[in-house]
């Protein structure tokens, strides 16, 4: 059975910082390459940041660039989110996936933490 469970999601003022965990199960976590998405109330949901399972491959959308930091280890079945810098606009569900190697459509979603920004 895979899980993976996020935690770290809370209260914070503009400006501050969080840091998001999720910690996978029921899968051989170093093939898969790691994510975090959001999703906003009304709105789609986005891509925040991935990991490749390499570790040293990543990608940011341009509203996080240079304020989120997505990090692995793979000795804990762990990816992580470092926020700083946090915005109102951040705030939103924050999910973490995993997607397999290309072409096995192997896909899992946690449960989603939320995040809120604000005074």
């Amino acid at each position: 059975q895979v899980q993976l469970v996020e935690s770290g999601g809370g209260l914070v003022q503009p400006g501050g910082s969080l840091r998001l965990s999720c910690t996978a199960s029921g899968i051989v976590f170093s093939i898969y390459h790691m994510g975090w998405y959001r999703q906003a109330p009304g709105k789609q949901r986005e891509l925040v940041a991935v990991i490749g399972s390499d570790g040293d491959s990543t990608n940011y959308s341009d509203s996080v660039k240079g304020r989120f930091t997505i990090s692995r280890d793979d000795a804990k079945n762990t990816v992580s989110l470092q926020m700083n810098s946090l915005r109102p606009e951040d705030t939103a569900v924050y999910y973490c996936n995993a997607a397999g190697p290309r072409l096995t459509g192997w896909e899992y979603w946690g449960q989603g933490t939320q995040v809120t920004v604000s005074s």
